[in-house]
């Protein structure tokens, strides 16, 4: 899949090394289709290795799809340079008046925080409720999920004994869904959070479908709406080294960090981790931008997209 960014991200000359077909503004002008409309709302505190995370696992349709990214004007970012912030993301106040095919809000380190006292709190919740008008499919990923989880539908996280941290088996639901479409009865995925909603709250949400869930992690992947509202409790984005260097962070700053579960060869550290999910993610992106996005978005985004689907 052709993706469409600015030139000059840093994330382009990896991808292009890895043989991923991106393409800047100057060639996309020439294509005379409408590509794939997507925002991205990136939470995480190092965001180049999320943004590179998010576009190689929207590599792998046919589909043309123009990316953009926005920041939170009520947060100050400590981890990424103002610099990239300010040459490659935009703020809601600038894309408020616009529509989008897809969006995509990322998990962030905050979970241990109640969600009134994240200081950007207020301006999350109306980004969420503008999702609702301007949006034909939102992914939720970790904490975003648990987020958007607790503002639609009062669903309250709570504190896990240890942190779920690792690789987890999980179990397909719902397989006639299109979006586990491909994947495997069970399957393996990331996990990086302190806290969970609770699998039996979940169940007695009757606007939530469970797709996929696991005895040990609990809530994996979920959808509402007709699957307007994708919820993933996890990180199927994260690559190979991701919860490698999260564990490395953790253990030099002397916190009570596990080994990730399922992650090196005999819980082994020394040894390069085997990257075990990238199918089942890869399938995962795939199938949200075919069915739940370019299947039912409008071709004329200048007006409000059709939900009904009619």
């Amino acid at each position: 899949m052709p993706i469409k960014i600015q030139g000059d991200l840093p994330a382009k000359e990896i991808l292009e090394k890895e043989n991923i077909f991106v393409m800047d503004e100057t060639r996309a002008v020439h294509q005379d289709i409408r590509p794939i409309q997507i925002l991205i709302l990136n939470l995480m505190p190092l965001k180049e290795e999320t943004e590179l995370q998010l576009l190689r696992s929207m590599s792998n349709t046919p589909l043309q799809v123009d990316v953009s990214f926005i920041t939170m004007s009520s947060h100050e970012s400590k981890n990424t340079k103002a610099s990239h912030l300010n040459k490659f993301y935009e703020h809601f106040e600038d894309i408020k008046h616009h529509y989008y095919d897809g969006m995509i809000i990322t998990g962030a380190p905050i979970e241990q925080m109640e969600f009134e006292e994240v200081d950007y709190w207020e301006e999350l919740t109306e980004i969420l409720d503008w999702t609702e008008k301007h949006v034909t499919s939102t992914l939720y990923l970790c904490w975003g999920a648990q987020a958007s989880l607790y503002h639609f539908y009062g669903l309250k996280k709570k504190m896990l004994p240890e942190k779920m941290f690792g690789l987890f088996w999980h179990k397909v639901e719902n397989r006639k869904i299109p979006l586990v479409r491909g994947f495997d009865d069970i399957f393996l995925a990331p996990h990086s959070r302190h806290t969970e909603i609770p699998m039996e709250d979940i169940r007695a949400c009757d606007a939530i479908t469970i797709l996929a869930e696991s005895e040990e992690a609990g809530f994996y992947m979920g959808m509402a709406d007709e699957g307007r509202k994708i919820f993933v409790m996890g990180h199927p984005e994260y690559d190979r080294v991701t919860l490698d260097g999260e564990y490395q962070r953790d253990k030099s700053k002397g916190l009570d960090i596990q080994v990730p579960k399922n992650y090196y060869k005999n819980d082994d550290p020394t040894v390069k981790p085997y990257l075990t999910w990238r199918s089942h993610a890869n399938n995962l992106y795939t199938n949200w931008l075919n069915y739940y996005v370019y299947q039912a978005t409008p071709y004329d985004l200048m007006g409000a997209p059709d939900f009904t689907r009619k």
